[in-house]
């Protein structure tokens, strides 16, 4: 393997600092699986590590991207051969592990899922963890009893890539869709998406969120938490389902019990980073069938991996739209 180009980002003092450098086979971490990296993606959780605007590292060095995949180029599991085409998302990587913004990556075999068949290389960065934790909030949903004939779903923050791909499949399945953004130039793109309705975050008055409020939603996809996830709580219907999703907005919860006791409402948590087999496996052959999202070309760019450091600050700042695929290996 010859030396290749990497994204590191490190700390020096006190401040984050990241950048091109080149890296050999030597600095990989450890791991079964080496793959060559083909694409990877640019998530929230990118941006809040690659700026330091969030405290999302816990080493340094790491190469950041949460996400990847490729081609296996070396690897001591049975289960995996030199040239099986391969992802790896969440758990370690991007933020304690060498992620997907380099040529080629080092990672252990139990984070390493097989492509599906019928999807590619490109369009399983497309989807990455966002589409991954969006299909995982669906299965969790529907596994609570949550079907289209029960009534309207909401999405949080639908313009973001969960948010996008969450729209998408609920609708492709029949879903009654409500999306909830703050940007109101982007109602056409949500209702492109599916969308029935789109709802404003500003028409909100979350200054007095009761108890129980008019029960409006059977399933709820949350991506922002705070006050915004304790007035959807107040307006289930009965038996209704919340995924929770996302921390955009606050990680702090405030309501009450009357919501899950007196309405029968359930409150998932969705852990897309550390679960494991075959829940892993089986979202992403979900992903590749009947929670294939249509609409998932439209709301995709692609940009080379030297074009990575121009794109962190809009989803920082909360300009970010769909999802951004990184060609590694075209750069």
């Amino acid at each position: 393997m010859s030396p290749f180009k990497a994204y590191l980002i490190d700390e020096k003092g006190g401040l984050t600092q990241a950048g091109f450098v080149t890296m050999d086979e030597s600095q990989l971490d450890r791991g079964e699986i080496t793959i060559k990296v083909a694409y990877s993606s640019v998530n929230y959780k990118d941006a809040l590590a690659a700026t330091g605007a969030g405290r999302i590292i816990r080493r340094y060095p790491c190469v950041g991207g949460i996400d990847l995949s490729g081609t296996v180029a070396a690897s001591t599991d049975p289960r995996f051969r030199i040239g099986d085409e391969v992802i790896a998302t969440s758990f370690d990587i991007g933020v304690a592990h060498h992620g997907g913004y380099a040529e080629y990556a080092r990672v252990p075999a139990q984070w390493v899922v097989p492509l599906p068949a019928g999807m590619s290389l490109h369009a399983a960065m497309a989807l990455g963890t966002a589409g991954f934790t969006a299909a995982l909030g669906v299965v969790r949903m529907q596994e609570n009893g949550l079907e289209p004939a029960r009534g309207p779903v909401i999405v949080t923050g639908a313009t973001g890539g969960v948010g996008s791909l969450a729209v998408d499949i609920l609708s492709a399945r029949g879903y009654e869709v409500t999306a909830l953004t703050g940007k109101e130039t982007e109602v056409d793109y949500l209702k492109r998406l599916g969308a029935k309705t789109v709802m404003f975050r500003s028409a909100l008055d979350l200054s007095r969120i009761r108890p129980l409020d008019k029960a409006l939603w059977a399933g709820a996809v949350d991506n922002l938490g705070g006050e915004v996830l304790a007035w959807i709580a107040s307006t289930m219907r009965q038996g209704g389902t919340i995924a929770s999703i996302g921390l955009a907005a606050s990680p702090s919860l405030n309501t009450t019990v009357m919501p899950f006791i007196l309405r029968g409402a359930s409150l998932l948590g969705i852990d897309s980073g550390y679960i494991g087999e075959p829940y892993r496996s089986g979202v992403w052959q979900r992903l590749a069938s009947d929670l294939r999202p249509p609409h998932l070309q439209e709301m995709t760019r692609t940009i080379g991996l030297d074009e990575l450091p121009k794109v962190f600050d809009d989803y920082v700042q909360g300009r970010a739209r769909g999802r951004l695929v990184v060609d590694v290996a075209g750069a």
